[in-house]
């Protein structure tokens, strides 16, 4: 188990803060001192969007994950979409087929029934859309103030169908390529919460990933690694690509896919998008002779039309993110450590 992120590994903090679940350093130093310290095992060990393991001559991917977003609705997607959407994603960058998930609700004492059958009502249309069966699940009512509203937790297992990802396989030249504009969904729920006054007109990109990556996952489709960038961005899953392995990237600023809106918002509001979150997008790492069909592909698809080749891996030991900048400059991005926007997914 090698770890190699630039945290002082031996300090232990005081207390929990909300930036250790930004996907930034502090959560990888909290994942790699505590959880998987205590918790190590060869099918943990890898960290990915889920495990994978052999199951009576058949591969299955198993992955979970905790909603706790902020407002519960927001334009494009409520915290039920979401909590599909976001484990269906999960087992698609990981080279599966969704077929099953889990549904645990905790609910805060005094949520009005309307707003629970709305959300329901979400995650039954969403699961039906996308053809996964919520199989379990579980149901906890807890005192007024022990939560926010509610809380939902999913689990999912799927058919493996691509069993060829793996960040130890990259190699430099490989093209690294988005699937679409990035920051939609952290500007949709910030402009959800109404704090700031405005009304940024931005949807959340929440959708499923499932039509447009699993028909490129064929045998020698020249894709090595796929992850979501879900939280800390864009920014923090280059970073954790770089943290696991002796390479560092390059990216070209002029071809991330940025819209007008979104770069307006957010220099109005003095934050990146580079670290704001996706719900819809996913971080493709590729042969480099295989990039252009991958792109062409991608483009076919409504998801995907805004897809770009944003980069690629050099060789570099500092394990670095380096961007290129519009004026022609170089600078490291570094991945977030305090929480930009809490309560975000």
């Amino acid at each position: 188990m090698q770890v190699s992120l630039g945290i002082n590994m031996d300090k232990k903090p005081d207390k929990i803060k909300l930036a250790h679940g930004n996907g930034g350093l502090l959560m990888q130093e909290l994942i790699h001192k505590l959880l998987l310290k205590k918790l190590y095992n060869p099918l943990l060990s890898p960290l990915g969007d889920s495990a994978t393991f052999d199951l009576k001559r058949e591969q299955i991917a198993f992955t979970t994950d905790s909603f706790v977003v902020s407002p519960l609705f927001f334009k494009g997607a409520n915290i039920g979409k979401l909590a599909v959407y976001g484990t269906i994603n999960d087992l698609v960058v990981s080279g599966a087929i969704p077929r099953f998930l889990s549904l645990s609700l905790i609910i805060e004492e005094g949520l009005e029934y309307g707003i629970l059958e709305k959300i329901i009502d979400s995650i039954a249309s969403t699961a039906k859309k996308e053809d996964v069966w919520i199989v379990t699940g579980d149901l906890k009512v807890v005192e007024k103030g022990s939560c926010d509203k509610i809380f939902i937790n999913t689990s999912g297992i799927g058919r493996i169908i691509y069993n060829q990802l793996s960040v130890k396989i990259i190699e430099p030249e490989d093209r690294i390529i988005i699937t679409g504009s990035i920051g939609e969904h952290g500007l949709s729920v910030l402009a959800g919460r109404k704090k700031e006054g405005l009304d940024f007109g931005i949807r959340s990109d929440c959708a499923s990933l499932k039509d447009l990556i699993l028909p490129l996952l064929k045998k020698n489709s020249g894709i090595k690694f796929m992850r979501d960038p879900t939280r800390g961005g864009l920014a923090s899953l280059l970073n954790e690509i770089t943290s696991m392995s002796t390479f560092s990237l390059l990216i070209e600023e002029k071809n991330i896919p940025i819209k007008p809106k979104v770069r307006t918002c957010s220099e109005l509001l003095g934050l990146d998008p580079l670290y704001l979150a996706n719900e819809g997008k996913a971080v493709l790492v590729v042969e480099r002779k295989s990039a252009p069909f991958i792109l062409k592909k991608l483009k076919q698809h409504p998801l995907g039309r805004d897809s770009c080749i944003i980069g690629k891996v050099i060789k570099d030991k500092n394990k670095k993110v380096l961007l290129k900048t519009l004026s022609g400059g170089l600078r490291i991005v570094e991945p977030p450590i305090e929480e930009l926007l809490p309560r975000i997914c």
